[in-house]
């Protein structure tokens, strides 16, 4: 049987998520291959634009819409894969701050001696709700801000940030940390992750059959173990 592989580039976000589905998908294509590169979102959608061939880009939906207005992905082949919300973590045995109400999470962040949050999408609204609740020049000097392709969970479990805030998919199964929680309903923060085939890419067929699999009714249960809802 021909060997097809693909390749694909993601953000960190979706990494642990993405080998299961390729996992999932080799038992149903036994002669393809799905070879994933994870890397910080930003890194990610710089290297297809700046030409890197690839066959799928895997990304938030904001950025695989930017990439499909500038042509570098095929728009009319994203799919929605994941709704991921941003969850809460303190170092393991930490006292445990109240989180429950956006009062509360307010409370909890001006207190916190040390902050983390990513650099990607849900940092940036992270940021935006400091900025609203009025208290970001505050407690900017706090702000411990990992390097692309860090995890703020491995921040917070080597003790450099006390309240870290992170996609729940990327805390889930971090040594050393506690995730006490989901941000209150009212300033919670969901990112949606797409894939979509990349345009230099010349196994369209291929492609598709992973897109499809990947945002199929059958992986819903595997999203769900990783801390996401099927979208």
């Amino acid at each position: 049987m021909p060997q097809t592989t693909l390749t694909l580039i993601s953000s960190m976000a979706t990494k642990a998520l993405l080998a299961d589905l390729v996992a999932a998908f080799a038992q149903q294509q036994p002669g393809t291959t799905v070879a994933v590169t994870s890397v910080g979102g930003v890194d990610a959608a710089k290297r297809v634009v700046a030409g890197e061939a690839f066959d799928i880009v895997a990304l938030a939906s904001d950025a695989i819409a930017r990439l499909a207005a500038s042509g570098h992905v095929v728009a009319d082949t994203r799919a929605d894969l994941v709704h991921s919300a941003v969850a809460v973590a303190v170092p393991a045995g930490a006292p445990v701050p109240d989180i429950g109400t956006e009062a509360a999470l307010k409370a909890a962040v001006l207190a916190a001696p040390t902050l983390g949050y990513s650099t990607g999408p849900s940092g940036v609204q992270l940021a935006a709700l400091f900025e609203r609740w009025g208290i970001a020049q505050q407690i900017a000097p706090r702000i411990v801000t990992p390097p692309p392709g860090v995890s703020v969970g491995s921040l917070v479990a080597r003790g450099e940030v006390a309240l870290g805030f992170q996609q729940l998919s990327e805390m889930m199964g971090v040594p050393g940390i506690q995730v006490i929680g989901g941000l209150p309903e009212a300033v919670q923060i969901v990112t949606t992750f797409s894939a979509a085939r990349a345009s230099l890419s010349q196994q369209a067929a291929a492609v598709q059959a992973f897109l499809d699999f990947a945002a199929s009714p059958a992986t819903a249960e595997l999203k769900q173990r990783h801390g996401m809802m099927p979208a």
